[in-house]
């Protein structure tokens, strides 16, 4: 069964949260998961892939559009099906993707923006009626 994660951000910004997303990523990355970031379309799309580039000056984190069929340790998903991912699912998308249960983990990523804190509420009390192992997270 799926574990998930909620990570419960300060700031109020689709940016923080973008962010937050790629230092989630490169540790699951160093970690050994496969990672697959999943956001609403195109443009997001382009905004994480060239900041998987700069978030950090001394980082490297191979990535690439899972679009592009290169198989890279960190893809970026905007709509399409997951194909062999089975690792770690970062949810950047303002719904929750159909396949997520075929990854072992989901990693939800709250901002403090009130449409985002209600979608965060409502999706926190899906899984949990439904018996899905939660964690939160408060990061500072």
């Amino acid at each position: 069964m799926t574990r998930i994660d909620f990570y419960v951000l300060p700031g109020d910004q689709h940016r923080d949260a973008d962010i937050f997303a790629c230092r989630l990523a490169e540790k699951a990355y160093r970690a050994g998961l496969r990672v697959l970031l999943a956001v609403d379309d195109k443009t997001r799309a382009n905004e994480l892939d060239q900041l998987l580039w700069t978030f950090r000056e001394d980082s490297f984190l191979p990535h690439a559009p899972q679009s592009a069929g290169e198989n890279a340790a960190v893809e970026i998903n905007c709509g399409e099906e997951p194909g062999q991912h089975h690792g770690l699912l970062i949810n950047l998308r303002s719904d929750v993707p159909g396949w997520f249960s075929r990854f072992e983990r989901l990693a939800e990523i709250v901002v403090q923006q009130p449409d985002a804190l209600a979608r965060s509420r409502t999706r926190f009390c899906h899984f949990r009626d439904r018996g899905y192992p939660l964690q939160s997270h408060k990061i500072n």
